[in-house]
């Protein structure tokens, strides 16, 4: 991983809970001490990169040190941006008596399972394929694993989708050829380049579905673009932050085996919360010191909420006689 902060793209993952959001921060500070220009974009809902920094953040990039700026993608934003380009565009096909039933429909689709990640992904892809010299490095301090991997390999998806929908609106051969020269050799053969369609193809559709046709080939250009970028191992690698547990150890495992069958390069795991070879008693005391200021913090701050603590354990939570255990400590504190 020597040559981890040379790439253009990186893609910080792994279990909630691990630190891969202290860690992503850590390694956009470095990279900008090496003088290069980095943002380093949030792309969880539950953002934390703004509390690390303590600064707030938002939509738009804002400086935190010298050559590093960040920027927390709002979802909600996003979906509504999303769908507001969907209107403007129907706006040109439906007729207006259509208009009040379709924004209803769309204002339901806001709700959808899955409006919000395609939107991000949009976003995401608009990132990844966007000529600005204004950074040499993007760092993507990304969603817990299941989310992420949705997400870097939803661009295959998108574009089965977009082949079948444009089939359906296909009203010449023409047309047909012109999806022949968008699609990959093999289907997966993300290194093929593509070629343009031929205005000359479009122009015998009538208007509304020529419109429609170039609307989704662009949307599909866009996302091949961006899983172009994200396989290709010059410009992107994915880094996995794990700590040394047994269920972080099962998912990063699965993810990475789940990353290399989808062709997205994995440089490698940054294990985290790794005892000190030279903890001692002092170690310990002084953890145990700065737990109890966080404890009071706690009682201070959710003073009116219950409070129940459980301790550390001295091993992994796996088997019934462990959660016998945490069941009995549970019931001793009053749950």
């Amino acid at each position: 991983m020597d040559k981890l902060l040379e790439h253009r793209l990186l893609w910080v993952g792994g279990k909630g809970g691990v630190g891969k959001t202290s860690v992503a921060a850590a390694l956009a500070v470095l990279a900008a001490r090496r003088g290069r220009r980095v943002l380093i974009v949030s792309t969880d809902p539950a953002h934390s990169l703004g509390d690390v920094f303590d600064r707030s953040l938002g939509d738009d990039p804002r400086r935190l040190l010298p050559g590093l700026d960040g920027m927390e993608i709002d979802p909600d934003a996003e979906v509504d941006a999303h769908l507001k380009r969907v209107i403007d565009q129907m706006r040109r096909f439906a007729a207006p008596e259509m208009m009040g039933e379709l924004e209803r429909q769309m204002r339901t689709t806001r709700e959808s399972p899955g409006t919000q990640e395609a939107a991000l992904l949009e976003r995401l892809a608009r990132l990844v394929t966007a000529d600005d010299d204004a950074y040499d490095m993007l760092i993507f301090d990304t969603a817990p694993t299941g989310h992420t991997l949705r997400l870097l390999t939803l661009p295959e998806a998108m574009a089965a989708w977009t082949d079948g929908l444009l089939a359906h609106n296909r009203k010449s051969e023409e047309l047909g050829k012109v999806l022949k020269h968008l699609t990959p050799k093999g289907g997966r053969d993300v290194s093929t380049p593509f070629d343009d369609p031929q205005e000359d193809a479009l122009s015998d559709l009538d208007d509304r579905t020529r419109d429609v046709a170039r609307t989704l080939l662009d949307r599909r250009r866009l996302f091949h673009r961006a899983r172009r970028c994200i396989a290709n191992p010059e410009q992107s690698a994915f880094l996995f932050v794990m700590t040394p547990e047994r269920l972080p150890i099962l998912e990063t495992g699965r993810a990475v085996q789940a990353l290399e069958e989808a062709d997205i390069p994995v440089a490698g795991t940054i294990v985290n919360r790794v005892i000190p070879e030279d903890a001692d008693g002092e170690f310990l005391q002084r953890r145990r010191r700065q737990e109890a200021t966080y404890l009071q913090r706690i009682d201070e701050e959710l003073g009116h909420l219950s409070r129940p603590r459980l301790p550390w354990l001295p091993t992994d939570i796996q088997g019934m006689t462990v959660l016998e255990d945490v069941a009995d400590r549970l019931e001793s504190i009053g749950l």
